[in-house]
């Protein structure tokens, strides 16, 4: 069916991206594209352009319209950049089908081939007539409504049999903003090897996003839940080298969940919504009628209170005079008063000021006592407690207190912040030592040998500090007691010229230093 004249189209494709993600992309303008008329039984040829994204992808589309199948087309695209490239939200390419009236196919998803660019085909059919097709790249293949980021879109046809085809080239589209896709925190969909994580479970962690933006968690909880279940399902299995088909299977399965979450979770908030302004309308209705009926009273009772007032002032005249005379007599008494409370607060404050001074030096002097007395006890304890740690390390004194340098074999590794298997037991024996001896502060100090940057030694000194902070915690002893400190390669106490003088340096000091307070 041939249009004489174009008919504008405008419909809004959700889905930009974080600026910052897209500094290459498509400027946010109209664009446009042409929609095809496909004649019955007539096989047609289309070839594809890639947009201003990447303008070097090509496609060719073979396409028919049969009594029986509706119009049939089949797709080939070659130069697919991998779609998480693009950013952190795509995981796969879907073709669209858009009709002038703004009806959009979501008619199938193009798979990824191999681990760079790829060449695919897609075989699908569409009830369509009259439309357009474009490709975009998409977080998952159950989209309903194309993304901004718009990859291929067809050119004008050709029939072999040099038949003429009505197009239509007024169908534009902008993209809409969504504000999960700008929100900053929108996550990544994989792990830094994108290349080797299967495409069906990245759309699924995506799926799983997006459900959750939309409130799902709260709003549709079990099928939420069950996503989140098939999508972990679908990744161990991956990981333990099951069938791809399995996997495969697996994942979408979490897609649909996904999809079925967020669409429920879109549908309850929006009754929810509605019962919320209902609810207002209502109680808005109600205070006005209470409003009115506060107006009321109020109105009566100005007018019982006016008819008071009036009485109330012809009393107050009369009684007048009497006060006027009882108040020059209070005065007189007022005055004289207030010069014997003067006198008497004068001497109440110096008295008050003596008994603080003395009950404040009584103080001073408990606390001192209470201080030496702490400190007496815990240097009588400090050799039992030296030799309780002797164990597990070697163990000294400086002037603040005493030093347990830990083995270097309760790391896994050299370069390692996990601990060794056999660690757990020493660890354990540590902490119920310490745990035992609550008047001590802890410094964990973390040394390494010189082999690194000092960034990434700074880094693993700290963490390792950290560690054992953490770890301690867990055997009941109180955060507040420790304090964590990387110190990298800055204090060797032997020269890192040897294996031997660098393992002197990769120590760990636990520092005990008595706290009273």
């Amino acid at each position: 069916m041939q249009n004489s004249k174009p008919i504008k189209f405008i419909f809004i494709f959700a889905f930009i991206l974080s600026f910052a993600v897209f500094s290459f992309g498509q400027v946010d303008v109209a664009r446009q594209t042409t929609a095809i008329t496909y004649p019955l039984d007539e096989v047609v040829y289309t070839q594809f352009r890639g947009t201003t994204r990447f303008p070097r992808m090509k496609g060719e589309a073979k396409i028919k319209r049969t009594s029986r199948n509706g119009t049939e087309i089949e797709l080939s695209v070659s130069k697919m950049p991998r779609p998480f490239e693009l950013g952190a939200g795509y995981a796969t390419y879907v073709l669209w089908a858009v009709s002038p009236d703004g009806q959009i196919n979501n008619l199938g998803e193009i798979k990824r081939r191999g681990f760079f660019e790829f060449d695919s085909k897609i075989s699908v059919t569409t009830p369509l007539q009259t439309f357009a097709l474009i490709i975009t790249a998409e977080p998952h293949f159950l989209v309903s409504r194309p993304s901004q980021a718009i990859m291929l879109e067809n050119l004008s046809p050709y029939a072999p049999s040099g038949r003429t085809l009505a197009t239509t080239r007024a169908i534009q589209y902008f993209g809409n903003s969504s504000d999960f896709f700008r929100d900053a925190r929108t996550p990544e969909i994989a792990e830094l090897d994108y290349s080797k994580t299967p495409s069906t479970i990245l759309q699924a962690k995506q799926a799983i996003a997006l459900a959750k933006f939309a409130g799902a968690e709260r709003d549709a909880s079990e099928e939420y839940q069950q996503a989140v279940t098939l999508e972990q399902n679908a990744e161990n299995a991956w990981k333990a080298d099951r069938p791809e088909e399995q996997v495969d299977i697996t994942a979408r399965q979490a897609i649909s969940a996904a999809v079925k979450a967020e669409n429920t979770a879109y549908t309850r908030k929006q009754a929810r919504d509605q019962r919320n302004e209902k609810t207002r309308q209502d109680a808005e209705v109600r205070q006005a009628e209470e409003r009115y009926a506060d107006a009321q009273q109020q109105i009566d009772d100005l007018k019982a209170e006016l008819a008071r007032e009036i009485r109330n002032r012809e009393l107050a005249e009369r009684d007048a005079l009497n006060y006027s005379n009882q108040i020059k007599d209070l005065r007189a008494e007022l005055g004289k008063a207030r010069e014997e409370l003067g006198k008497t607060k004068v001497e109440s404050e110096g008295y008050k000021n003596r008994i603080n001074q003395i009950e404040a030096q009584s103080q001073a002097e408990q606390e001192q006592r209470r201080k030496e007395e702490r400190i007496n006890a815990i240097l009588a304890n400090q050799p039992v407690l030296m030799a309780s740690l002797k164990k597990y390390g070697s163990v000294g004194t400086n002037g603040n207190g005493i030093i347990l340098t830990l083995p270097e074999n309760i790391w896994s590794g050299i370069r390692e912040s996990g601990f060794a298997p056999t660690a757990d037991v020493k660890l354990q024996a540590i902490g119920q030592i310490l745990s035992g001896n609550p008047d001590y502060k802890i410094t964990v100090e973390s040394h390494t040998d010189d082999k690194g940057t000092p960034e990434e030694l700074n880094t693993l000194t700290q963490e390792r500090a950290q560690a054992i902070v953490g770890k301690m915690t867990t055997y009941g002893i109180a955060e507040n007691r420790f304090e964590a400190k990387g110190m990298g390669a800055n204090l060797p106490i032997a020269a890192n010229n040897t294996n031997a003088n660098r393992a002197k340096n990769r120590r760990v000091l636990l520092v005990l230093t008595p706290a009273v307070e």
